[in-house]
């Protein structure tokens, strides 16, 4: 059984310590393949190196909303010149998108969002969407900018319909750590019934921890539990269930298995 964690933050200072050992724990649980978003120029340089160190991980490039600043607009060629480098592990736009619960400029979130949606569409790379309280907005500006290079919209915990939306414009849902909550009503039973055909796995390690290990960082090791979490609400077998999802995921990311 191979899995693919599509969004976790392995470069974060929970991992730091004794790398290669969070890696292994991982793989030991079958996680085959990482994929980490970039937050801003901060990281960007840390995942290069990650993913030329280690073949299990790729990357993508971009700003997340929630460290943008005034100078963030100025950073926008430095990233429109490292996707130009056409790094072969750098197979995304993101994470990117809108947040409606941080104190940062609407403006200037949707400026650098509209900006991400143009270099994803010159460089023909799916985005890894970000959204908070804002996905009318997202759903509204993709259209607006005519985006047909599919993507992923991470940590979805929506309803049915905000789902399909997405996946209406060709975007795969990530499937997280919400769905182990019996209390998530609404995003458990929008899971249950999309298409296999629209779902990848996620962990967004070190965050949103899963039912039972709350208080904890969270892990790539875990994502085994959240696909069992998915079998259940597909009523499924965990084998059909990994397959679909590892070939979802390798399609979505243009990845040669």
């Amino acid at each position: 059984m191979r899995l693919f964690d599509t969004h976790c933050h392995f470069d974060f200072e929970p991992f730091s310590t004794n790398f290669p050992y969070h890696i292994a724990q991982a793989k030991a649980q079958g996680v085959e393949r990482f994929l980490i978003p970039a937050i801003g120029p901060s990281n960007w340089q840390t995942l290069l190196e990650l993913s030329h160190r280690y073949s299990e991980i790729y990357f993508a490039l971009g700003f997340h909303p929630y460290f943008l600043d005034g100078n963030s607009p100025a950073h926008l060629r430095a990233l429109e010149r490292l996707l130009g480098e056409h790094h072969a592990r750098c197979v995304a736009v993101g994470e990117c998108g809108l947040d409606g619960m941080v104190a940062v400029d609407k403006d200037l979130q949707e400026q650098m969002f509209i900006a991400q949606i143009e270099l994803a569409k010159t460089f023909q790379k799916p985005l890894i969407l970000h959204s908070r309280k804002t996905h009318n907005r997202l759903i509204q500006l993709l259209k607006q900018h005519k985006f047909t290079d599919r993507g992923v919209i991470h940590g979805f915990a929506g309803s049915y319909q905000q789902a399909m939306q997405y996946v209406d414009l060709g975007f795969c849902i990530g499937v997280g750590g919400v769905i182990t909550y019996p209390r998530a009503n609404k995003t458990r039973q929008a899971i249950a019934k999309l298409p296999l055909d629209s779902l990848i796995l996620e962990t967004d390690s070190p965050d949103m921890p899963l039912n039972g290990y709350q208080g904890k960082n969270n892990h790539p090791k875990l994502l085994s539990e959240v696909l069992a979490s998915l079998a259940e609400l597909k009523e499924d077998s965990r084998q059909t269930i990994a397959r679909k999802l590892w070939e979802n995921s390798s399609s979505l990311f243009g990845i040669c298995e």
